[in-house]
């Protein structure tokens, strides 16, 4: 075979992919019909979760020195706004960015890796057999057929992955479209964003960069309009007057696009050798800036199980999990994007005005505040516990950031752990007993840490040990008052590997 895994599809999702499965030391080659990364700005937001999973990797940094860190988040749109400053995190905030940057980045780190890429190629045919997949594509070379052991599809909502495994792709069509574009201001408007909702239509703007501001709205008279007819500027200009009685001297758009609030989610995730990813298993009204974000951390969920099939060591039904985890996650996603349409652009009449005022107001209050909030940023995620392990509140939870202590006295932090891109298996007293356990069993894709609290951390202060999955992810943890403590630890570590 030419390669372990070919992802076809070259943004965000699938570079991210491409550099999991290269930093496990696996073959992994991107297939993208695009010469370069988008010009566009696109997704603008890298939401607490993602940045946390990102920072396991060592990459928030480099992010953070591009991008702008905002507390907030919104729901629709409302004018109270979430609050990501009271979430457990040291991501607790949105990074503003442009998705352009955070291709670039990702893209860097994949060939850094030795990820190959291979840009202005098209993909015609997908073949799976039970022992392979045969891809065929036009490049600059011409025709190739290219093999792999799998196959991942990272190529957006027309995914030829998915049609060619005839995967359904349920859900419904587009009921209403809105307009976009970034553009030039001779006026820019006094505050940096603008957010109204009212009998003329929904409108959002945001400064983009020193040069563009990013222009949104739904106007009830032109909704109906189909997604691909092209946006004038003189159709952004008379929105903005209608809405808001000012263009601000709109002028020289840089790009400009129509969506729609079409919502589907494809049956399964998986079909034999060939995966989904990012839009090519969901589509939704891009509402509350999370369809970018649920695909980095679909990459991240897969990346690490596909890496351990291809390394031999990946325990029974865990290329299954990546569907079993992710899909409940993405229906409720749909959930809250359908909501937030209903709010957004359905109907401006005074009943849906009077609705956003008192949903708005209901935010006032922390408790609900938070829920949304931890919804958006998709800290509330969590997974099924392992049957075959001691059960414990930490158990398919995320890992919030943690300071250690070695016994030497130096602090770090626990994400520190996680570049290599394995397991953690962290022991937070009686070191012997792990180490005497890791002696007796064969298995090496874990990086084991003997370390102290450095500081309190919710749910952490009777852990004796604990394994943590490589996307951040609490696989089981062990209170120091079980009885048995050494066949519990012994076989926490057996319920990660094959047997």
């Amino acid at each position: 075979m030419n390669y372990d895994v070919i992802i076809i599809g070259g943004g965000p999702v699938g570079m991210m992919l491409a550099g999991e499965l290269a930093l496990a030391n696996v073959k992994v080659c991107v297939l993208e019909k695009l010469e370069d990364t988008t010009p566009y700005s696109r997704a603008l937001s890298i939401h607490p979760r993602t940045l946390e999973i990102l920072d396991l990797r060592g990459l928030k940094t480099e992010l953070l020195k591009i991008g702008k860190p905002l507390p907030t988040g919104h729901f629709a749109g409302l004018e109270t706004r979430l609050d990501f400053t009271v979430i457990d995190s040291s991501s607790n905030y949105s990074l503003f960015i442009a998705q352009s940057e955070t291709e670039k980045v990702l893209e860097r780190r994949a060939r850094e890796l030795g990820a190959e890429i291979r840009r202005g190629t098209k993909v015609s045919s997908i073949s799976p057999n039970s022992d392979y997949v045969e891809v065929i594509a036009t490049g600059t070379e011409g025709e190739m057929t290219l093999t792999a052991a799998y196959v991942v599809g990272a190529d957006g909502a027309g995914s030829i992955v998915r049609k060619q495994a005839n995967i359904p792709f349920n859900g419904t069509d587009a009921t209403l479209t809105s307009v976009q574009g970034d553009v030039v201001f001779k006026r820019p408007p006094a505050t940096s964003v603008v957010s109204s909702f009212n009998e003329n239509g929904m409108i959002m703007i945001v400064p983009v960069s020193k040069e563009l501001h990013r222009v949104v709205f739904i106007d009830p008279d032109r909704k109906s309009i189909p997604k691909d007819t092209p946006v004038t500027l003189e159709e952004l200009r008379s929105g903005m007057l209608r809405m808001l009685g000012d263009d601000f001297g709109i002028s020289d758009p840089y790009w400009m696009t129509r969506f729609g609030n079409a919502t589907r989610q494809a049956d399964r995730y998986r079909e034999g050798r060939l995966f989904l990813a990012g839009d090519a298993a969901h589509i939704h009204f891009p509402a509350g800036g999370q369809g970018m974000n649920v695909g980095l951390q679909e990459a991240m969920n897969l990346g690490w199980k596909l890496a351990a099939q291809v390394k031999g060591w990946a325990p029974e039904g865990l290329l299954d999990s990546y569907h079993e985890e992710r899909f409940p996650v993405n229906s409720a996603l749909l959930r809250n994007t359908r909501v937030q349409t209903q709010l957004l652009g359905t109907d401006f009449s005074s009943t849906t005005i009077h609705l956003r005022r008192m949903i708005s107001d209901l935010l006032e209050n922390p408790e609900s505040n938070y829920r949304l909030a931890s919804q958006i940023a998709a800290v509330d995620v969590g997974y099924k516990s392992l049957d075959s392990v001691t059960a414990h509140p930490l158990n398919g939870r995320r890992l919030a950031e943690i300071k250690l202590r070695k016994e030497n006295g130096d602090l770090f932090s626990s994400y520190e752990l996680f570049r290599e891109g394995k397991y953690v298996l962290m022991s937070l007293v009686n070191v012997p007993i792990v180490e005497g356990i890791i002696r007796r069993l064969p298995i090496q894709h874990f990086t084991f840490v003997s370390a102290t609290l450095a500081e309190p951390a919710l749910d952490w202060n009777n852990v004796h040990t604990a394994m943590i999955r490589p996307d951040g992810y609490i696989a089981w943890a062990i209170s120091d008052q079980e009885n048995d403590l050494e066949q519990c630890i012994e076989e926490g570590i057996k319920s990660i590997s094959k047997e």
